[in-house]
């Protein structure tokens, strides 16, 4: 999914009285301020790391690896990206908040649940009390660092808290054979052991949120034949 459509932005980065610029592939671009690895080839847009962008300067050699350790165009538009800051427009800014602010609701609803029912809480609730707490959104933190601290906070307004439920699937001999993949798929297996009878029995670790749909899509494979107990919730 594309977040901004502009081609490039920039990136810059200050440091012991040098100014660095590079032209970069925005999406790209905030895919690594969140910690992944990308084609650095396709990150950056043109073969240059500037000091001035706009009047097209270039940085020089020598202030490269006084700042860096070296004069290196991909380490060091690398380490642009991940230390500086990206020049948005505010109307791109705004849209990454709110994709970002989506995707932590998504990631809180899926993995926490309300302490005192053990049941998952709605995305509205959750946004609802993120609005109480006036909470904000980094767009360049990731997801996952985010919605954990969120939680803390919110946790103030509504009984919540991350956890996992750990469930105990039995799967009957005519489905046992190609089910064990698609169990993995799901959440994490814990344990596993084929019965005397040729069923598959499985403990099986997943997102406290998701319990529900993990139970819908193991009796849709199952055509409900499947025996599900929930051990435990915490």
């Amino acid at each position: 999914m594309r977040l901004l459509s502009s081609k490039h932005v920039v990136a810059r980065y200050e440091a012991k009285g040098h100014r660095f610029e590079v032209l970069v592939n925005p999406d790209l671009a905030l895919r690594v301020k969140e910690g992944e690895i990308v084609d650095v080839d396709e990150l950056l847009v043109g073969d240059f790391v500037y000091k001035d962008v706009r009047r097209g300067l270039k940085a020089s050699p020598e202030a490269m690896r006084e700042v860096f350790g070296t004069d290196d165009i991909r380490v060091v538009a690398l380490e642009i990206v991940k230390r500086g800051e990206l020049q948005l427009t505010a109307q791109q800014r705004r849209a990454i908040i709110e994709a970002k602010k989506k995707q932590i609701i998504s990631f809180i609803a899926r993995n926490a649940i309300d302490p005192k029912t053990k049941l998952p809480i709605p995305p509205k609730r959750i946004e609802l009390a993120m609005q109480q707490a006036r909470v904000s959104i980094d767009p360049y933190r990731s997801v996952e660092a985010q919605a954990r601290e969120i939680v803390s906070k919110i946790a103030r307004i509504i009984p919540i808290k991350i956890a996992r439920a750990l469930l105990q699937v039995i799967i009957p001999p005519q489905y046992s054979g190609r089910m064990y993949k698609q169990l993995s798929s799901l959440g994490e297996v814990k344990k596993s052991r084929w019965r005397s009878d040729g069923s598959l029995e499985i403990e099986l670790e997943i997102p406290a949120g998701l319990q529900k749909e993990v139970i819908d899509k193991i009796n849709k494979f199952t055509k409900g034949s499947a025996s599900i107990k929930v051990l435990y919730v915490g």
